[in-house]
C-alpha cells in the first residue's frame, strides 16, 4: 500500500498514515498480508512511517531508494535501508527496486550479499526492472533465503521460469485472472499455452504504452473494469482522457480480457 499505483510519493505523511491504517483495518481477516510502502526522500519521514506501520500491525514495510540525492554505491543504499528498517525492528522489511523511476540501478544481487547481517528483518525484494540478468542471479543465489517478487507484468513468464517466488504488479488489478491462468499452466509445464497468455498481456501493455500509459491511465483502467471510483490523479499527473479510456476499453475487449 502507498506504492506507485496508489501515488504514495504524492501524498503527505499524514495521508499515507491514514491510508495505511484503513488498509490494515479493512484487510483484517480478508488479506493474507498488508505491506506498507514507507519510502521517502527524507529518511526521517521514512522512519516515522515505518514506526507507524509497525504500531498498526502491518505485515511488513517496503522502501524504494531515494531518487533526488541518490545512493551512489551498494554501501550507501544498504546504510539507508538499514536505518529505515531499524525504526520498525518487529516486522519484515522489503526493498522495492524501481530503477526506471528512481534512477538507482545498482545490482540487487550485490545488495543481497550479506544483507541479513546488516538488516535482520530483511525478507526480500520487489524487483521491478527488465534486467533479467540481475534478477536471475538473485534467484540463483538467494531464492531459498528471500522472497524475490517480480514487478514487470509484461515479463512475468520469463521471471517465473527463472524462479521468481511471486509477483506484484499494477495490471493484475484487472488482468489478474489471465496471469493466474498463465501461472497455472506454467506449473503444469505447458509453456506453449503459457506463452499464449503472456503474449496477450504483452499485446495489451505494448498497445497502451504506444499512446502513453502511466499511473493515471492505469487507475482509469482499474475504474473502468471494477466500476469503483478512484478519483483523479494528483498533479503533476493529468487525468486520463476519455479518448484514451475508450481505446483501452476497446483493446481489453478485442483481446478477450474483458467481456
Amino acid at each position: 500500500m502507498n506504492g506507485t499505483t496508489g501515488e504514495g510519493m504524492s501524498l503527505s505523511v499524514e495521508e499515507r498514515k491514514l491510508l495505511a491504517e484503513e488498509w490494515i483495518s479493512q484487510g483484517e481477516g480478508k488479506l493474507d498480508q498488508v505491506i506498507i510502502h514507507v519510502g521517502s526522500l527524507c529518511i526521517k519521514e521514512s522512519q516515522q512511517l515505518a514506526k507507524h506501520a509497525a504500531a498498526y500491525n502491518a505485515s511488513g514495510i517496503a522502501v524504494i531508494s531515494p531518487f533526488f540525492f541518490k545512493p551512489q554505491s551498494i554501501e550507501a543504499l544498504t546504510e539507508f535501508l538499514k536505518e529505515v528498517a531499524s525504526a520498525a525492528p518487529s516486522i519484515p522489511f522489503y526493498y522495492y527496486h524501481l530503477p526506471e523511476f528512481t534512477g538507482v540501478s545498482l545490482n540487487v544481487v550485490e545488495l543481497l550479499d550479506g544483507i541479513e547481517k546488516r538488516i535482520p528483518t530483511f525478507q526480500g525484494v520487489k524487483f521491478t526492472s527488465s534486467d533479467l540478468l540481475d534478477f536471475g542471479q538473485c534467484v540463483h543465489k538467494y531464492k531459498d533465503r528471500f522472497a524475490l517478487l517480480y514487478g514487470k507484468d509484461e515479463l512475468l513468464l520469463s521471471a517465473m521460469v527463472l524462479g521468481a517466488n511471486g509477483a506484484v504488479g499494477s495490471t493484475y488489478n484487472y488482468i489478474g485472472d489471465l496471469c493466474n491462468k498463465m501461472l497455472t499452466v506454467t506449473e503444469r509445464g505447458d509453456f506453449n499455452m503459457a506463452r499464449e497468455h503472456q503474449a496477450l498481456v504483452q499485446e495489451f501493455i505494448g498497445f497502451v504504452n504506444r499512446f502513453g500509459f502511466g499511473v493515471a491511465e492505469n487507475k482509469a483502467t482499474m475504474m473502468l473494469v471494477s466500476g469503483i471510483p478512484l478519483g483523479p490523479p494528483r498533479l503533476p499527473l493529468l487525468k486520463c482522457s476519455e479518448a484514451k479510456q475508450a481505446k483501452i476499453l476497446a483493446k481489453l475487449k478485442i483481446l478477450g480480457i474483458l467481456t
